[in-house]
């Protein structure tokens, strides 16, 4: 299996937070486990608004972690034109239209994000 943590996802599992079980064995067994570089620009853009604190970087998260970058390609930006705004949230839109893309599982909390024809994995 191949995932791509949604934001929250990564930050939660980088603070050792409760996953749903499925989730954090999905994650530990995951052939690949890509977290996105929206990701990282969404944490600092949220970070200089003071909405959030993040005590070291996603490149450190996944060197860590043995997770993947996954860069934010210009197919990816494409992908947004044929996605439904159901989500507002341009940095998780444009997460859907990176899995379904790369043909990645979104491991996700965010129950709109379930409504795209994207595959998601619930944590």
């Amino acid at each position: 299996m191949r995932l791509l943590l949604d934001t929250h996802i990564a930050i939660w599992w980088d603070m050792g937070a409760t996953l749903a079980p499925s989730a954090m064995q999905a994650i530990r067994d995951a052939d690949e486990v890509y977290v996105s570089a929206a990701s990282a620009w969404e944490i600092a853009v949220k970070a200089a608004l003071g909405k959030i604190k993040s005590d070291r970087s996603l490149a450190e998260l996944c060197a860590d972690s043995g997770f993947l970058e996954l860069p934010v390609l210009m197919r990816h930006t494409e992908a947004l034109q044929s996605l439904d705004a159901l989500h507002r949230d341009p940095f998780d839109r444009l997460l859907v239209a990176q899995a379904a893309q790369e043909q990645l599982v979104l491991v996700t909390r965010d129950d709109v994000l379930t409504r795209y024809p994207v595959a998601t994995l619930r944590a």
